[in-house]
């Protein structure tokens, strides 16, 4: 087991704070490179957002509603990169959605939007349209009362944690390093103000060391704005809480995942088979409670969830009874502007102050490209990258 006090005594390429999916990605490729690399994580790895996700990893089809088509295309290219490259762990899920005559969107509209999906993977189809005789084979129980269409397509899920833990293990093959129960309690600065690395502490043991590091990345996540308050920056986040429902698999028997439009206020509801159980979420919300404390999923978000899979699954009489668990994740992103959570840009951010380089925002599907994104950054920091980007 790696501690503080195993830690080579040679200087760092690269320091990055924070063991979530985005910090696994910039070790993995920094160590790819041939970088010293080096991540610590203050609680175990994937402890936070990176491991309530809603499990899917998916081509950003719902955002082109949003006019982020570049965020789509990019999520569609990132997935079919992870289905090539995470063979036993990123795998193919069918998925059904259904459309209902009041929703906002027509059959029409989600029509178009999945011809135009399809020309991002290159093809001129990959939807159906289930014939109304066959909705309750595809998907048992279904309220069929105004349906408009029951549209078939792909998309895939994995196992979030997993994916963290996976990526960080061949980060380690590639020659990095990562330790998890280690804090960045304080950032060292230069004679000229530049962070220059951090002062690390053992969260059992209390031990500390001062790691020096050529760049020091913050993908801490939710938490980045809490890092940059060492420079006297002001926060740029908005955080968000996304919650979501565990019903047994017995009690809402699917094949693939299901969604439609909440009744409430047309935001997506997916219903996710998962490892014999079925994730009901998400929502979107501002998270105002400390990071300090688990996030919980408040009663509204609860009644909001369960009157959603009530309604598009009648039939099944869902009830709080067959809730089995619950878990929320807090995301942040970068746009503190728009009113409704939901319509917040999922675009990745990314700031260079001070020395110090703060990578959040993005996708659980676009981790990769976002671990290059930052990497190009430090450029100038770590000339060596610019090598590797015109060779790799």
């Amino acid at each position: 087991m790696s501690t503080i006090a195993s830690l080579p005594v040679h200087d760092w390429d690269i320091l990055v704070i924070g063991g979530g999916i985005t910090g696994a990605g910039i070790l993995r490729e920094a160590a790819r490179m041939g970088l010293r690399a080096l991540l610590v994580e203050q609680n175990d790895f994937a402890s936070g957002t990176s491991s309530r996700s809603s499990k899917l990893i998916h081509g950003g089809l719902r955002y082109l509603a949003n006019g982020q088509i570049g965020l789509t295309r990019e999520s569609v290219i990132e997935r079919l990169r992870l289905l090539r490259d995470g063979v036993g762990l990123i795998e193919k899920s069918g998925y059904l959605h259904a459309v209902y005559r009041p929703d906002r969107t027509s059959a029409r509209t989600f029509e178009l939007g999945l011809r135009i999906y399809a020309l991002f993977h290159g093809k001129w189809r990959i939807h159906r349209r289930i014939p109304q005789p066959e909705v309750s084979l595809w998907a048992p129980g279904l309220n069929e009362m105004e349906l408009s269409a029951l549209f078939q397509y792909e998309e895939s899920r994995t196992d979030d944690a997993r994916l963290v833990l996976r990526v960080l293990r061949e980060a380690r093959e590639y020659g990095g390093a990562a330790l998890n129960y280690t804090r960045a309690i304080r950032l060292l600065r230069d004679e000229q103000g530049k962070v220059s690395g951090a002062v690390l502490e053992d969260a059992d043991s209390c031990q500390r060391a001062q790691v020096a590091a050529r760049a020091v990345v913050n993908a801490t996540g939710a938490w980045a704005d809490h890092l940059r308050t060492q420079l006297n920056e002001p926060p740029k986040l908005r955080l968000l809480r996304g919650s979501h429902l565990v019903i047994p698999g017995w009690r809402l028997r699917l094949g693939q995942t299901v969604s439609s439009f909440h009744p409430e206020n047309g935001r997506p509801l997916f219903c996710i088979p998962w490892h014999g159980v079925v994730i009901v979420g998400t929502t979107d919300v501002d998270h105002r409670d400390s990071l300090n404390d688990e996030p919980r999923i408040s009663r509204e978000e609860f009644d909001y969830l369960l009157a959603g899979v009530r309604a598009l699954f009648p039939a099944h009489n869902i009830s709080q009874q067959d809730v089995q668990a619950v878990f929320a994740g807090v995301r942040p992103v970068a746009d503190v502007k728009t009113t409704d959570p939901a319509k917040a840009s999922r675009e990745r951010a990314v700031w260079h102050e001070s020395g110090l380089l703060t990578v959040t925002g993005g996708k659980l599907t676009t981790f990769q490209r976002q671990s290059w994104a930052a990497l190009w950054e430090l450029r100038r920091q770590i000339p060596e990258i610019s090598s590797a980007g015109r060779t790799g």
